[in-house]
């Protein structure tokens, strides 16, 4: 939390130290709205803590983000985030400005949403056995909102990067497209979380032309993308797919049966390259495995929590 703190105002910052010791480990986001009171939830739950959000602290916060030059958020202010040291990522909401249709900026931000970046190192590890066997599968990762899905991606990432010696895997060479900046959190380009020492991340890259640039550029054995599901995703799948390149991925859902029947989820799944699908859930706590599922939709595995 040291790197949120240091950007939020101190007036902001009070509150959140203030709050109970056994919550503050737990906070997953911190939405600071102007004129309402200050929200931060932990483990699913909203806390509304005894503070009205100024707009001077609007004003405080977005300097900070900016380094005070609005000019050098100009394309974070197009995606409608901004990615901190540390990986953390603010959300943006206020008055949008359009170009031709498109979105060219974001003005007046009255709406900021800290989403806080954890890595869960070893979370994968006991997943390790179903996941290769000769050689790291094709897997999807399927999750609602904050049920752990990019905490899980990272830890395949870096264990597939690290290798695993006790069970005689090497590493391997992983390629990530992180089209929102949010599974690596680079700044600069640099990732600022772990993942072993074969990883390279192309950041704020479209996730179908990412793949392909990795795949004529950098010779990944494993790609690594996020929230798949347009027709363009299923295409460059499939260019990796024939070039020997293993793919893991996430996207939104609660079932595989669920977004089996999603137009172009339905596409990429019935091209049968998929040959584990992990599902995960939040009943308990964040990133607990609901179930791993084969190309057949036969389940290997039954609940277990991996937190």
């Amino acid at each position: 939390m040291e790197e949120i703190l240091s950007i939020v105002p101190s007036t902001i910052a009070a509150k959140i130290v203030a709050m109970p010791p056994h919550i503050q480990p737990l906070i997953e986001e911190i939405r600071i709205r102007i004129d309402r009171p200050l929200e931060v939830t932990a483990r699913g739950i909203p806390y509304f803590l005894p503070y009205i959000v100024t707009r001077k602290d609007g004003e405080q916060l977005i300097n900070k983000l900016a380094n005070h030059s609005f000019y050098t958020l100009e394309e974070e202010l197009k995606r409608g985030y901004i990615t901190i040291e540390g990986g953390h990522r603010v959300g943006l909401a206020g008055k949008v400005i359009l170009d031709g249709g498109k979105v060219k900026a974001i003005r007046h931000l009255a709406s900021f949403n800290i989403r806080v970046a954890r890595e869960a190192v070893g979370i994968a590890e006991p997943l390790a056995p179903l996941l290769y066997d000769s050689r790291w599968k094709h897997t999807m990762i399927i999750g609602a909102p904050q049920t752990g899905k990019t905490t899980m991606l990272r830890d395949i990432a870096r264990m597939v990067s690290t290798g695993i010696p006790d069970e005689k895997i090497e590493p391997y060479k992983v390629g990530i497209v992180d089209e929102r900046s949010e599974i690596a959190g680079c700044v600069h380009g640099v990732p600022q979380l772990g993942f072993g020492p074969r990883v390279d991340v192309l950041d704020a890259c479209p996730k179908a032309e990412g793949m392909m640039m990795l795949i004529r550029s950098m010779s990944p054995d494993i790609i690594v993308v996020d929230e798949i599901g347009r027709k363009e995703d299923g295409q460059a799948m499939l260019e990796a797919v024939n070039a020997g390149i293993t793919l893991v991925m996430t996207t939104h859902g609660n079932t595989l049966e669920e977004v089996s029947k999603r137009p172009y989820l339905k596409e990429i799944i019935e091209m049968n390259v998929i040959e584990r699908f992990i599902e995960l859930s939040r009943e308990e706590n964040p990133g607990m495995v609901r179930d791993i599922k084969n190309q057949a939709g036969e389940s290997l595995l039954g609940k277990v929590s991996v937190t």
